[in-house]
């Protein structure tokens, strides 16, 4: 059967891909932030994942402000880097894996989670930046990608009760397909940031590492956090770590660290990283 083998998380910064596709990397300014990722990067060569369940937000690229799925996943062949209105990012098309996304799909939604299908979509930075920093440049990705994007932009935005519920369904589905693949499943986005308004370029160190702290200590009590809360802690578009609930609600309660990583600032942002497997 197929198996979630690893949950990876990180920020998905748009100016992030933006110094990768200019050669930007290596400036003082930026060595850091990609130095962060240089384990990552080695991990995930070694780890050959076959399937990476990618949770991100759209960025009113594949859905306007006129429709606006709370839950939604791709069961496309393959999606285009979106143009976000500067040009489509120079990374290659990311390919979907059809027949894996539509038993999530069919099983989840029996489950009572109402997942919007979505046949055809471009896909914007908030998933292609995660790929870009786990697996560098390439010509083609090494790896199948199933988008499930998930509302952060438009309130009211899920519960983390109900973001880690979905990915206690999501590991539950994956493990009753009947294919022996090697799954990870990614949540995207955060960590403490606002773009707007009195507080744009909010950062709270202290409240992005207690927090992550208790994503892989006790995430369960994470679930209990009213999107209130994160918008006064960790500013507007901090809510989107609620998505890095749907990651951790796919593992097992125990869980190793196999990497962490956090540095501010990044284009006024907070930036975290971590990797996840069962302690089992």
């Amino acid at each position: 059967m197929a198996k979630i083998t690893a949950g990876v998380a990180t920020s998905h910064v748009p100016a992030v891909g933006a110094a990768l596709d200019n050669g930007r990397t290596h400036e003082p300014y930026w060595q850091p932030v990609f130095a962060g990722f240089e384990y990552s990067k080695q991990w995930i060569k070694d780890e050959k994942p076959d399937v990476i369940l990618l949770v991100f937000n759209d960025h009113a690229t594949a859905f306007s402000l006129d429709i606006v799925p709370t839950f939604a996943i791709g069961t496309a062949a393959s999606y285009q880097p979106a143009d976000e209105g500067w040009g489509p990012r120079p990374v290659p098309v990311v390919e979907g894996h059809p027949e894996l996304a539509a038993h999530i799909a069919q099983s989840v939604i029996q489950e009572d989670f109402d997942l919007t299908i979505v046949g055809k979509m471009d896909v914007d930075h908030g998933l292609t930046v995660p790929l870009s920093l786990m697996f560098g440049q390439p010509e083609k990705w090494p790896v199948k990608v199933i988008p499930i994007a998930v509302n952060v932009v438009l309130y009211p935005v899920p519960s983390g009760r109900r973001c880690f519920a979905l990915g206690q369904a999501l590991r539950r589905a994956v493990e009753s397909f009947d294919e022996n693949l090697n799954v990870q499943i990614w949540g995207t986005g955060g960590m403490s940031h606002q773009l707007q308004g009195p507080r744009a370029g909010l950062i709270n160190r202290e409240w992005d590492n207690a927090w992550l702290d208790r994503l892989i200590e006790d995430p369960v009590e994470l679930t209990k956090m009213s999107p209130v809360e994160y918008v006064r802690e960790a500013g507007s578009e901090g809510i989107e770590l609620v998505m890095w609930l749907i990651m951790r609600g796919a593992l097992d309660p125990n869980v190793n660290v196999l990497h962490r990583f956090y540095h501010v600032p990044v284009s006024n942002t907070a930036l975290g990283h971590v990797i996840l497997e069962n302690a089992e």
